[in-house]
């Protein structure tokens, strides 16, 4: 072999070398504009991940704070859902069941055999005397119904509690009863299946007069007592939680005597707004 063609293939080997070197360290197309994506990165959005700045995600009402919920003092329309007011208020789905602002009725219910753990006896009047399951409210709910009642014997009105906390064994057994007397699709009108009643929540009581008369039936409904609660629930965080006229929404008919507490703010915007917990939470209505 002579020295020239030695040569010539030598150059070939340097010349193959480099090009083989050249490709393997040229930038990606990913990352010379600056979106290369790590291996080991989520690639699942998560709540508020919408590629905008503002970061407008949907909020857990078991961690959300006052300045998460819409002003009252603004005024505003209850959030449509999508579009860029979703997320304005916290998710009734995403809600932890020890979350004062938990959404529940007949489409979110709560955990099997849930029970609050804060459970205490109101210091209020009731309809009856024993210290049994039913006069417990959560004990934010029972420092507010206190001062509730406190402000109506202010103005004169006397209220007493009828029924507050109710274990899921025990709605069951309610249930069942109004389901064997009524019907069930009667029944679905006025008590929730086992599961997804308010009051196993411990924020939701039934009140009446002092003196028991109409508790918790309609003819309730025009007395002084309703007509206070109806103007007043709203300044000790409740809420008037099935209005009249507002059943396709709720699925209830009309309570005026069962109250729920859902703090100052929301109760205040919702009473305002003479709107219901579904629609706070731009939530698909409850049509029966």
């Amino acid at each position: 072999m002579s020295k020239k063609f030695k040569i010539i293939i030598l150059l070939i080997v340097v010349i193959a070398v480099g090009w083989g070197i050249g490709k393997y360290t040229s930038p990606s197309a990913s990352e010379s504009n600056g979106s290369n994506i790590n291996v080991g990165d989520n690639l699942q959005g998560e709540p508020g991940d919408t590629g905008e700045s503002d970061g407008g995600g949907i909020t857990d009402p078991a961690v959300a704070d006052p300045s998460d919920t819409p002003d009252p003092s603004e005024p505003s329309s209850p959030p449509e859902s999508g579009g860029d007011n979703a997320g304005s208020v916290p998710d009734p789905i995403s809600a932890e069941p020890d979350s004062i602002t938990v959404m529940v009725n007949k489409q979110y219910g709560l955990p099997d055999n849930y029970k609050p753990t804060d459970l205490v006896y109101p210091d209020v009047r009731f309809t009856f005397k024993e210290k049994i399951e039913k006069r417990m409210m959560r004990s934010e709910a029972a420092k507010a119904l206190e001062k509730m009642f406190a402000g109506a014997e202010e103005d004169g009105i006397y209220l007493a509690g009828v029924s507050a906390y109710r274990s899921q064994a025990t709605q069951t057994t309610l249930y069942n009863r109004y389901v064997e007397r009524d019907g069930e699709e009667k029944a679905r009108t006025y008590s929730a299946v086992p599961g997804y009643s308010e009051h196993q929540t411990g924020l939701a009581i039934d009140v009446s007069g002092s003196d028991g008369k109409c508790a918790a039936e309609s003819c309730f409904g025009g007395t002084k007592e309703a007509e206070w609660l109806a103007k007043h629930v709203g300044e000790y965080g409740f809420i008037i939680r099935y209005p009249e006229g507002k059943q396709d929404i709720t699925g209830y008919k009309y309570e005026p005597w069962h109250i729920r507490y859902v703090g100052k703010d929301i109760a205040a915007y919702i009473n305002e707004k003479d709107i219901t917990l579904e629609e706070y939470y731009d939530a698909i209505p409850v049509s029966k």
